[in-house]
């Protein structure tokens, strides 16, 4: 039936991906004939950045969406998607085609207002937090002083999105499982902070940037060797915090149904999907910044280092990030779903007492000068 239904709308299917390559041809060349006219006006060129960084990251987000039922495939001996375009290339534009003209149902007696309200609560931080991400030591769009700060702010916002689609909705299912994301995102949001506050101390700013620039060195003198506890709890509780396998009992389909956004359907849902997708490529992007080097290279400092002189330096920051994301796919592979009481034990007596012992530890280390980390 599948086969028989591409057959059928091929045609459609190649004006539009032809109609997308003549637009985008078209705006590469309007950009390059008025480049000098678009940099000499700051907010043309501002948005030009922002396009720039925006539209890599929703391909990517649509993309990772294929990359985790290719990979999970392999991992269980499975083929995947592989039945609209070569190899199953274009099943993220076909998911977003089919989203596209889905109806948007609004359950009775719902908030209308806050119901459409909630997607966005939820995909605008996850998308306003890249405007200080450095992609290199130059590549950044605001090189602000408090650029974490900034983050850390902008990512608690996305908690009012959960429990506004939960209020809104006027179902009890979705209520139970707004609550239930919401606890467990903010229980996990404060061990995830004082593990930043490490990397705070051992960078000795709040500029990611100069975090980066702290780590220089080979890949032993990252951040991730010292403050190796405090890695793992950032990581895995970047895992919980998107209610990502195995930490995805809010959205258990046999017990809640989807969980906070079940009401949702066709657009309304698919940028509740967009956002968790968003924020794990933004979680793995601070994982990879603040712990794994950021865009340095790993042979710094080797005798390898000429050899790898020629690879840009944002290849290494997206390499991390991509290894970061890998073990958000294999995670979800791997490990069975855990109760809900387990999560809770694990995220308020386990992570958050690891966080504040290695920090004393920490502290006491960069008071004693112990290098070479902490100087």
């Amino acid at each position: 039936m599948a086969h028989a239904l591409i057959e059928k709308y091929k045609g459609h299917l190649l004006a539009t991906v032809l109609t997308a390559g003549v637009l985008g041809l078209l705006v590469l060349w309007l950009g390059y004939r008025y480049w000098y006219f678009i940099t000499g006006n700051v907010l043309l060129y501002s948005l030009l950045k922002i396009i720039v960084i925006l539209v890599p990251l929703l391909l990517g987000v649509a993309y990772l969406t294929y990359a985790e039922r290719k990979i999970i495939g392999y991992m269980q001996v499975r083929i995947g998607p592989n039945r609209v375009g070569p190899r199953g290339w274009l099943q993220p534009i076909a998911d977003a085609m089919k989203l596209l003209f889905k109806e948007i149902i609004f359950p009775t007696n719902a908030n209308r207002f806050l119901f459409v309200v909630a997607p966005m609560l939820s995909i605008a931080p996850a998308l306003a937090a890249w405007a200080v991400f450095p992609f290199t030591d130059t590549l950044v769009l605001a090189n602000i002083d408090a650029s974490l700060l900034y983050i850390l702010a902008l990512t608690s916002v996305g908690v009012y999105g959960v429990i506004i689609a939960g209020w809104a909705s006027n179902s009890k299912y979705a209520f139970l499982g707004a609550m239930r994301s919401a606890a467990q995102i903010v229980s996990y949001e404060i061990a995830m902070g004082f593990a930043l506050v490490g990397v705070l101390i051992a960078g000795g700013s709040l500029n990611l940037v100069e975090i980066v620039e702290a780590q220089q060195g080979s890949f032993l003198h990252w951040f991730w060797l010292p403050l190796f506890p405090l890695f793992l709890v950032y990581f895995i509780s970047g895992v919980a915090e998107t209610n990502r396998a195995p930490f995805d009992v809010a959205e258990g389909e046999s017990e809640i149904v989807a969980g906070f956004h079940v009401e949702y359907s066709g657009m309304a849902f698919a940028v509740f999907f967009l956002a968790e997708y968003a924020n794990m490529i933004l979680i793995a992007a601070l994982a990879a910044l603040m712990f794994l080097g950021g865009w340095l290279s790993p042979f710094e400092g080797t005798w390898f280092e000429a050899w790898f002189a020629w690879v840009p330096a944002i290849f290494w920051m997206l390499a991390k990030t991509a290894l970061m994301l890998l073990f958000f796919l294999w995670f979800r592979a791997t490990f069975p779903r855990y109760r809900y009481d387990q999560i809770m034990r694990l995220g308020w007596k386990v992570f958050i007492p690891i966080t504040i012992v290695w920090l004393v530890v920490e502290a006491a280390a960069v008071m004693a000068g112990i290098g070479p980390w902490f100087v």
